[in-house]
């Protein structure tokens, strides 16, 4: 039977669609809101912040307790967790919240990346729980299609909602959309395995560090990903960009954070029909690249559909890595480790997102919005050199060597 007709697997899917575009529209209508309350590019570089510090400080004890108790129960508590953050954020839209506006926003946002904490490692282990090893590759790059569709349409809704409706109605939305998550996971029927037998926390965590760092071809393809999308980032000013160099409103705005995930859906849907194997590697490291020189030719960009293409070919690019990424994690991570070891990924990966928002603002704010852009793409490009001389292995991978 294949990944698509598979009831278990569509769920699943349906989970990570949901709460994605939950999480999406949030986030969009979030960088709006504070903009329109700050005109300050640090303001959005400080809602990453907000995020990445609860995640950095719970994600380790979220894969920890995927592993060691219930894969699907922790998805259905973050799920809780991003609807009610959603209807805070209603809240403070309609001002029935008393104090600061932007702390009421940070503070939703801190329990966010708290929530965040239990996706990865849930939706990495209910995956390995419903499909045949055979399957990996083709399903990763189905799930990365659909996760990366939810990052086309939620900022694309977000923007519709907030400029053809209000904040409140998008936040509302975005509620809703969580509670559907939590739908589609309750509705899930997978046999889970019985909890694992109790472990000192600590050294359940080191277990999966040293696992880790101790294969170049996942701590490799882990630290070029991270550091690609640590300096090559430009979502986080894209309101900066809209309001000081395309003068458009928030439909640009969702046009542009919808962008990126055009690229990565069409990549997506190519790779689950071909998937690569040969030159695997050399595939990763060459698509980071092209995502380095798409930011920088985004950031000399005054034309807004040429930018608006330039950013779907960096999502095109992007998606290459996350194929390849995710193919590579779910072949060669043992059974037993896929909570920690998709909790340590998110480390690498899902927080530097949000901090890669941080360095923008800072960068923003030192340099000028420009700059700041075109020297994260450079810095990009010089990740991808440094990966191919000091991780051998990952350059010369071929993705049958793991399976």
């Amino acid at each position: 039977m294949s990944a698509m007709r598979n009831p278990a697997f569509l769920k699943l899917l349906a989970f990570r669609l949901f709460i994605v575009l939950a999480y999406q529209i949030t986030a969009v209508v979030v960088g709006w809101h504070i903009y329109e309350l700050t005109r300050d590019p640090l303001a959005l570089g400080l809602i990453g912040l907000a995020e990445a510090l609860p995640y950095f400080a719970c994600a380790l004890f979220g894969g920890y307790a995927v592993d060691h108790y219930s894969r699907r129960g922790f998805a259905v508590f973050a799920c809780i967790v991003i609807g009610l953050n959603a209807l805070a954020l209603a809240g403070v839209a309609e001002g029935l919240l008393d104090g600061s506006p932007t702390l009421w926003i940070y503070g939703a946002i801190a329990f966010t990346g708290v929530a965040r904490a239990f996706i990865g490692p849930s939706y990495n282990a209910l995956f390995a729980l419903i499909l045949p090893r055979a399957q990996y590759a083709r399903a990763a790059g189905i799930g990365t299609s659909v996760f990366q569709f939810g990052l086309v349409t939620g900022p694309a809704l977000g923007g519709a909602l907030v400029g053809w409706a209000d904040k409140t109605t998008a936040y509302a939305v975005a509620a809703v959309l969580s509670a559907a998550a939590t739908l589609a996971l309750l509705l899930l029927r997978v046999q889970e395995p019985p909890p694992a037998e109790p472990a000192p926390v600590f050294a359940s965590i080191a277990e999966g560090l040293r696992f880790v760092i101790g294969n170049q071809v996942i701590f490799g393809a882990q630290m070029l990903d991270m550091f690609a999308v640590l300096f090559g980032g430009a979502v986080a000013m894209l309101p900066a960009f809209i309001h000081e160099i395309y003068h458009t409103g928030p439909e640009g705005l969702g046009i542009l954070r919808a962008a990126p995930a055009i690229g990565a859906v069409i990549t997506g849907l190519v790779l689950a029909r071909h998937p690569i194997d040969r030159h695997a590697g050399r595939w990763l490291l060459g698509a980071v690249a092209g995502f380095g020189l798409c930011i920088i030719a985004f950031a000399l960009c005054t034309h807004f559909w040429l930018a608006a293409f330039l950013l779907l070919a960096s999502g095109a690019f992007d998606g290459i890595s996350i194929v390849m990424r995710a193919t590579i994690m779910q072949l060669a991570t043992p059974d037993a480790m896929r909570g920690r070891v998709a909790a340590i990924n998110g480390i690498f990966i899902g927080s530097s997102n949000e901090i890669g928002a941080f360095e923008s603002g800072v960068a923003a704010r030192l340099m000028g919005l420009v700059p700041s852009v075109v020297f994260g793409g450079v810095m990009t490009l010089i990740v991808v050199a440094a990966t191919a001389r000091y991780a051998p292995k990952l350059r010369a991978l071929e993705l049958h060597q793991l399976k």
